[in-house]
């Protein structure tokens, strides 16, 4: 049991460790990344994985030559999207009954979250939630439970995974050498993973000035 529960955590924070990581793996860790972000955005039991950060730091190692910063590109984009393509089948086959309680892993609330999100953006919530941890995990998923038209899926899909991973992997590679960014690495993953969610925090705030402001009409159109 402690031997799974280390796994787990090396998992977990494989985006603090990797340089140690490659020390012991070599092009292994290729084959690891690989499969972190598979599930990362395949599973929704797994949104807890590091998807961003990771990325990130993969192209700060590309840059001091421990990757090849192309394959890496190349192997990480088809991860994301063949993890988005397993998570749309997955929520079109086994549809919303996974909610009908919650659990550890199952929330209806991320449910919902992710339908008013697909609500007010359509299709292109596949593109804009892969730069929102859960909402990344869970837009695939909605989109199979609402039977999306594949093509049309698939179109969202693989350009939002490239761009996704393009992103936070040549930022890593272009700036994650600096010298202040090196000194401060953790507190860079940190700003990384906060940014990640300010879209989701920005988008509660509003909801609950909306419901607010609501609230406050109807209390008038009483009196």
């Amino acid at each position: 049991m402690s031997f799974l529960i280390g796994v787990i955590e090396s998992f977990v924070h494989l985006d603090k460790t990797l340089g140690s990581v490659i020390q012991n793996y070599g092009a292994w860790t290729y084959a690891l990344i690989f499969i972190i972000i598979l599930f990362e955005t395949g599973l929704v039991v797994t949104p807890f994985l590091p998807g961003d950060s990771l990325l990130f730091a993969a192209g700060t190692f590309a840059a001091i030559g421990s990757f090849n910063v192309l394959w890496l590109f190349i192997l990480l984009a088809i991860a994301a999207i063949l993890g988005d393509a397993m998570n749309y089948w997955i929520g079109r086959f086994v549809g919303p009954q996974v909610f009908s309680e919650d659990s550890i892993f199952f929330k209806k609330e991320y449910l919902i979250k992710t339908q008013k999100f697909y609500a007010k953006y359509g299709g292109k919530t596949i593109v804009i939630g892969r730069f929102m941890p859960i909402i990344r995990t869970f837009a695939p998923f909605v989109a199979g439970i609402g039977k999306m038209k594949y093509s049309r899926f698939l179109f969202y899909n693989i350009f939002g995974g490239m761009l996704w991973v393009a992103f936070f992997v040549f930022g890593g590679y272009w700036f994650g050498n600096i010298p202040w960014v090196k000194e401060n690495f953790t507190l860079v993953i940190l700003l990384i993973i906060l940014s990640s969610l300010l879209p989701g925090i920005i988008e509660f705030i509003n909801s609950k000035y909306r419901k607010r402001k609501t609230f406050k009409r109807r209390e008038i159109r009483f009196r």
